[in-house]
């Protein structure tokens, strides 16, 4: 235990020199933050519960536009089979500085979402169908989403576990006006397991919009924070492969 804290600290001190390092580099390259806080109780084997806050900034831990804060419900219908509600307020502000006025959209958001699961040999395989009910500050709108993600789980901890997860994922917002198709957003990461509560994710992130208000597409460094209990602790490896949501 105590070497995966301290190699935990470790992790959070190479991240804290790559912030300084690459700091200067970034600022004014169009490269944006995009950050994560999230907690997750599982209940039972099927039943959770989820909250996350994000903070998001156009450029390197610098202006500053966009936050967001939701939570919802999963239930694990049957092993490769879940299903969620979630709902939260997301609030997208001007482009030129931090929290610039007007907003550009002041929503709440209510979204139904179902996620299969697959594993191919060492790979796990995720499709995730997200229906999004949105009240905007333009008024009420529909939002389609479908994401594929691939995972790897490696690296060696304790017993079978493996602490590390490398990620790649792409997916497509559509809604149901013209011109239906709004973003492409594509993310790869790298997930470290810092203790068994507790989950460290770096990444990054490239969106494509088209012809939308309420995000700006382009790159994100992504750094993640995810914090999860349990009602009874089991000894199950599943939270090893757990793709992270966003």
């Amino acid at each position: 235990m105590q070497s995966k804290i301290n190699r935990g600290i470790q992790i959070i001190i190479c991240l804290l020199l790559i912030h300084q390092t690459t700091s200067a580099q970034f600022t004014g390259s169009g490269i944006g933050s995009w950050n994560i806080l999230n907690l997750k109780y599982t209940h039972t084997p099927q039943l959770s519960f989820f909250g996350e806050a994000q903070l998001r900034s156009l450029a390197f831990y610098d202006q500053f536009h966009y936050y967001e804060f939701k939570g919802g419900v999963n239930y694990k219908v049957l092993p490769n089979l879940k299903l969620s509600l979630g709902a939260g307020t997301y609030q997208t502000y001007r482009e030129g500085g931090n929290f610039v006025t007007p907003k550009n959209n002041d929503e709440f958001r209510l979204w139904p979402q179902l996620t299969l699961f697959q594993d191919i040999r060492k790979l796990k395989v995720e499709q995730r169908f997200r229906t999004e009910l949105r009240w905007t500050s333009n008024g009420y709108r529909n939002r389609f989403r479908y994401r594929l993600a691939v995972s790897h789980p490696f690296g060696r901890g304790e017993g079978k576990s493996k602490p590390f997860l490398a990620t790649i994922s792409n997916e497509l917002f559509f809604t149901d006006r013209e011109p239906y198709f709004e973003r492409n957003r594509f993310q790869a990461n790298i997930n470290y397991r810092v203790a068994p509560t507790s989950t460290l994710q770096l990444g990054y992130l490239h969106q494509f919009d088209y012809r939308i208000n309420d995000e700006i597409g382009r790159d994100f460094l992504v750094v993640g924070l995810y914090f999860e209990f349990a009602r009874k602790r089991t000894t199950s490896s599943s939270p090893d492969t757990e793709l992270k949501d966003y």
